[in-house]
């Protein structure tokens, strides 16, 4: 007789406890819905509209992912962000993409409380400022002051005459983005030093900007018309869409059509969204600088996915993508819009 050695059934026992308890694990984390939410400055926007797709196009390969959108409705509403971040947080959101309107608000009436339950935040477009930096995991979209040196570059094309000026419209004053972009223009414009005997060098700005707009697209539009029907126009250079989001943009500037395409006035504008591209065709500006918000999206999305799923942390404190120009002649080729 043949004695066969036979395992502990303990053995088998606890191996199969092991498979059940990984099952289980990975039921209640792979497959458990997480839900993202990408707020932007304003909703009804097309720039933050493009980012939510993003976040949507990365979902479509992580069924256990959804995205959620939200945003102040109709300007750049330092209250209204908050709000609904806070909102956010309190309903346990799993992550939050996030465009800064005002770091020091948004900190202390939301940020400081999604640290607190665990909630991770990527901001995407606008930073927070360095000093809050340690309330998101990282930063994904442009290097906002290279951003704004190559919207000066784009201006030094079309300078007219010996003494330059230049206007810039931005959103709301404190909107970390929007003042690395100033900044950017700034330096650009007058970063050429020039020898004291040389005269009509300095680019100078013109005395009533920058223009505030707290992303009002009524606003942005009657700042853009008033300097357009000045006899001799600055060089106008928004560090954001604003006037030319408006739907009326269009209709308003055509009159000044042959000045537009005559450089007796130059409209330079920060991206290049669908609308804007359709009055760049019509010659009713002159060059636009874009940006990649579809891709701050996906990108944004990952970073939280990762962190959410398999507690992976960003490599990186931000992602710069690259930006792109657009001129009447290229309208159909320089961009894709989502």
């Amino acid at each position: 007789m043949i004695l066969q050695y036979r395992k502990p059934l303990s053995r088998y026992v606890t191996q199969l406890t092991t498979a059940v308890l990984l099952s289980m694990l990975c039921v209640s984390n792979c497959f458990a819905t997480v839900k993202i939410a990408v707020v932007g400055k304003t909703k009804n926007d097309s720039f933050y509209e493009q980012s939510y797709k993003g976040c949507v196009h990365f979902a479509k390969t992580h069924a256990n992912l959804e995205c959620v959108y939200d945003g102040a409705d109709d300007y750049q509403d330092v209250r209204t962000q908050v709000l609904i971040v806070e909102e956010l947080v309190k309903k346990g959101i799993d992550g939050v993409l996030l465009s800064t309107t005002d770091s020091t608000f948004l900190v202390e009436g939301a940020l400081k409380a999604a640290k607190r339950q665990g909630i991770p935040v990527i901001t995407f477009d606008s930073d927070l400022l360095p000093e809050h930096q340690t309330y998101r995991l990282a930063y994904v979209g442009t290097n906002n002051f290279d951003f704004g040196k190559a919207l000066g570059e784009v201006a030094k094309k079309y300078r007219n005459n010996d003494s330059p000026r230049f206007c810039i419209q931005s959103g709301h004053h404190t909107t970390p983005n929007l003042n690395e972009r100033i900044r950017g223009v700034r330096y650009s414009l007058n970063s050429e030093v020039r020898a004291p005997h040389e005269k009509g060098n300095i680019w100078k700005e013109y005395e009533r900007c920058p223009f505030y707009t707290m992303g009002r697209r009524e606003d942005a539009l009657n700042q853009l018309l008033a300097m357009v029907r000045t006899p001799n126009p600055p060089i106008f250079i928004a560090v954001a869409g604003f006037a030319q989001f408006n739907p009326r943009y269009i209709e308003m500037l055509r009159p000044y059509k042959s000045k537009i395409q005559n450089k007796q006035a130059i409209i330079i504008s920060a991206d290049t969204e669908q609308v804007q591209l359709s009055a760049l065709q019509q010659g009713l500006a002159t060059e636009n600088v874009g940006q990649n918000p579809f891709q701050m999206g996906i990108t944004g999305a990952q970073l939280l996915y990762d962190v959410i799923m398999y507690k992976k942390e960003p490599d990186q404190d931000s992602y710069f993508l690259d930006f792109h120009y657009c001129q009447q002649t290229n309208t159909q080729t320089c961009t894709v819009n989502h």
